[in-house]
């Protein structure tokens, strides 16, 4: 029989055998901040994702997922690939340059699953998919500490990585919790283009541009269109703006880096994709599953915020689609075009 202490140290290796930049290991107990998640959930916060409010209880206590949890192994996997963007009139969250990070990451958890079992472990993996409030038990485990932002930050890694959680009935030696190295900082306050961190670690997702253009399934509010900007999916500037940044470090593995096929589309060629183009196109990435008319509504925007007259023929075919979301976000984007003509005659 190895100790605790053994089979930690087994874990760890196997773990950056596999691609985890970091492991550390908190006590499973109830999640420290489980009362500021209730009432975030409690004032609509959290907007369309419904998800997040089912079982909040649950959610904070890992000893509710799996019974006789002992242990939350937490895990970060590097995504960063560099200062460099891509060279495309539109922005793409960088998770979000090729491969969905979930496929990626859950063969590895099932493989470090195999490995407590073999002593003696009961376990439940998560990419984010799962009930865990991963970044209370990161902070816990000493990987990285919660931002301003509510990002996690890493001492090494900055704000670009993966969060990934198993919960297991083992025993193991936690980690010692993070302090909190923000300090006076509030650069990620005062970069986010639509006010959504309304005080230091409070985000209203429902202003959020990450949330607007991936997890909302509706109309984008007219209000945040224009802060927009050009961004097509998700939202980098919180993260960027961190000087802890400095330190990372450019991701070993090739899944993350852009997908070129992506970038080198005129934005106003997606409006043409047909529903089997855009599957082939977005197969494996994690835009995929936005599906085509919430991604045709965010080109739309886009094209208004960013967009030439050069856009306005297929803009003006856009109008008329049979798909009223589109059809409507086309529309305004129309008329933000003309709009800046009319201003520079």
């Amino acid at each position: 029989m190895k100790s605790p202490h053994e089979v930690k140290a087994e874990l760890v290796q196997a773990a950056k055998n596999l691609g985890f930049a970091d492991v550390r290991i908190a006590a499973a107990r109830k999640a420290r901040h489980s009362q500021e998640f209730a009432n975030w959930i409690m004032e609509g916060r959290n907007g369309d994702m419904a998800w997040m409010a089912r079982d909040p209880e649950r959610r904070s206590n890992p000893e509710l997922v799996l019974p006789g949890a002992k242990s939350v192994i937490m895990l970060a996997v590097n995504y960063y690939q560099g200062p460099e963007r891509p060279q495309a009139n539109f922005r793409v969250a960088r998770y979000a340059w090729n491969d969905d990070y979930h496929d990626l990451i859950t063969p590895w958890l099932q493989a470090l699953d195999k490995l407590l079992q073999g002593f003696g472990g009961l376990q439940r993996v998560y990419v984010d998919t799962g009930p865990v409030l991963e970044r209370d038990f990161a902070s816990e485990s000493g990987l990285g500490w919660g931002g301003k932002s509510t990002m996690q930050i890493h001492r090494s890694l900055g704000t670009w990585f993966f969060l990934a959680s198993i919960i297991t009935t083992l025993d193991l030696p936690p980690d010692d919790s993070a302090r909190d190295h923000c300090g006076t900082c509030t650069r990620c306050i005062q970069a986010c283009p639509t006010q959504a961190i309304t005080a230091p670690r409070s985000l209203d997702a429902r202003r959020c541009v990450s949330y607007l253009t991936i997890e909302h399934k509706g109309a984008i509010p007219e209000e945040f269109r224009a802060a927009i900007g050009d961004r097509l999916y998700g939202c980098d500037d919180c993260l960027d703006a961190c000087p802890w940044n400095k330190f990372a470090q450019k991701a070993r593995e090739m899944a993350f880096e852009a997908r070129r096929a992506v970038f080198d589309t005129p934005l106003r060629d997606y409006l043409s994709l047909t529903e089997e183009q855009f599957r082939q196109l977005f197969a494996k990435s994690p835009i995929k599953r936005i599906k085509r008319t919430r991604f045709l509504r965010n080109v739309c925007v886009v094209l208004g915020n960013v967009g030439t007259t050069d856009d306005l023929p297929a803009l003006e075919q856009t109008v008329h689609s049979d798909e009223p979301l589109v059809a409507e976000h086309a529309a305004w984007a129309v008329g933000q075009i003309l709009k800046r003509q009319t201003s520079q005659i």
